[in-house]
């Protein structure tokens, strides 16, 4: 029998391993929001009924996915990720805090919240509340949303360094939190390391408000943001280049601490598909995008043993070819909900040259919407398309939602037990 190390590593190389691997947790687009994680630790009997789950990514509400219930469902992948939140806090001083919905958490020391009057509730950065909010979770919502704090853009005064402010050369103290939990990750567990070092995310729009920083400047605004790309493509342009410099002068630092420890780099999130086609067109992509995840992947692939992995939600079957030749080897959300997403032409045409890192249940519909026999038929049949010869690593399309069911889950993780094994 592999170790969950060996299974992921035989998927990446395209060779089918015992049975397919399978993350939860390893990355911020493939866990599981806190209220699910905790009815599905319920259902499982690992936990007294009141007893919290840790909120490990306050923006999105993801709950952690501690060791035991790795092995109750027979996890592989365990995430390698920066000390702070996306708000700029770090994950230290926990507290104990109750969503809306009943369900008891813990929080770290910075998640300083506000109550309005109307019940939506205010995030700050860095968790300092004389600074101006950043986050707001709508009443009876689920996740934040950004707050848009651009000041008034002066097109004379304009300065790239004012997109990099949150780009800067990485603290001894970072690299020091990397190599020791690379170091932990790699003697205490037998799974893969997934590693997010940051900074190559380019034009992500979840990082582009810069919900960490205080006082952010420059082009903050969201369709502000996608508009410059075709206005001020140049300044846009410029940006990336000087932000990919740093990321790979950090990159080299990274890799000097954790080595071979690591087997896969999240290299971005920044999303190229919407529901019905591509966000951009492929030549948009080629233009703007592309040149700069050739440098990364480039410098991966040349200093590193490192496979790169790509997440964007949409449809993107016509951007596939692109992100190929860019270098990636990883593509994740495998959003087949979306339009011209078939599994089966995705596994036909690219299953030779990408692993697919996610399409096995449908999180839009399926998951929370069908029965326990749907979701098992559904797993069934992506275990069968991606799981040929390999190259596939299961996860649902983006994280597990609130409200899931909690029968729904439970049929989720018996199916992929039971389908996932090689014949």
């Amino acid at each position: 029998m592999l170790t969950s190390r060996e299974r992921v590593r035989k998927a990446l190389r395209h060779e089918q391993p015992d049975r397919v691997p399978l993350d939860l947790g390893g990355t911020l687009v493939s866990g599981m929001h806190a209220s699910s994680v905790y009815k599905l630790r319920q259902a499982l009997g690992l936990d007294a009924p009141g007893t919290p789950v840790k909120v490990v990514e306050p923006y999105q509400m993801l709950g952690e996915v501690k060791p035991d219930l790795m092995d109750a469902l027979g996890v592989d992948v365990v995430g390698l990720n920066g000390p702070r939140s996306f708000f700029g806090y770090e994950f230290v001083g926990w507290k104990e805090w109750t969503f809306h919905d009943g369900t008891p958490l813990l929080v770290p020391e910075g998640f300083n919240t506000q109550p309005e009057p109307n019940g939506d509730i205010l995030m700050y950065p860095e968790g300092d509340k004389s600074a101006p909010p950043s986050g707001r979770l709508p009443a009876g919502g689920w996740y934040f949303d950004s707050i848009v704090r651009q000041p008034l853009i002066d097109e004379a005064t304009l300065r790239v360094e004012d997109n990099l402010e949150e780009f800067a050369p990485i603290s001894d103290a970072d690299l020091n939190w990397f190599k020791t939990e690379a170091e932990r990750l790699h003697n205490e567990t037998d799974k893969a390391i997934l590693g997010n070092f940051g900074g190559t995310g380019f034009g992500d729009i979840a990082l582009v408000p810069a919900v960490q920083l205080k006082h952010p400047k420059g082009i903050r605004d969201i369709a502000e943001w996608y508009m410059s790309t075709v206005m001020r493509r140049d300044h846009v342009y410029a940006i990336f280049e000087r932000q990919c410099e740093i990321a790979l002068e950090n990159l080299a630092k990274c890799y000097a601490v954790v080595g071979d420890k690591v087997d896969a780099a999240f290299v971005t999130g920044t999303d190229f598909g919407m529901q019905q086609g591509p966000f951009i067109s492929p030549q948009a992509y080629r233009d703007l995008f592309k040149p700069f995840h050739i440098e990364v992947n480039n410098w991966i692939h040349k200093n590193t043993p490192w496979k790169t992995f790509i997440h964007s939600c949409g449809s993107v079957l016509r951007l596939i070819p692109d992100f190929i030749e860019a270098g990636f080897d990883i593509l994740n959300p495998v959003q087949t909900s979306a339009a011209e997403m078939d599994p089966e032409t995705l596994k036909e045409r690219f299953g030779d040259q990408l692993v697919f890192w996610g399409g096995g249940i449908d999180t839009q519909r399926t998951l929370p919407f069908g029965t326990p026999e749907e979701i098992r038929a559904q797993v069934k049949e992506r275990m069968e398309i991606f799981g040929a010869g390999g190259g596939f690593v299961f996860n649902s399309i983006h994280n597990v939602q609130a409200q899931t069911p909690t029968e729904n889950l439970v049929a989720l993780y018996e199916a992929v037990k039971e389908y996932g094994v090689y014949n």
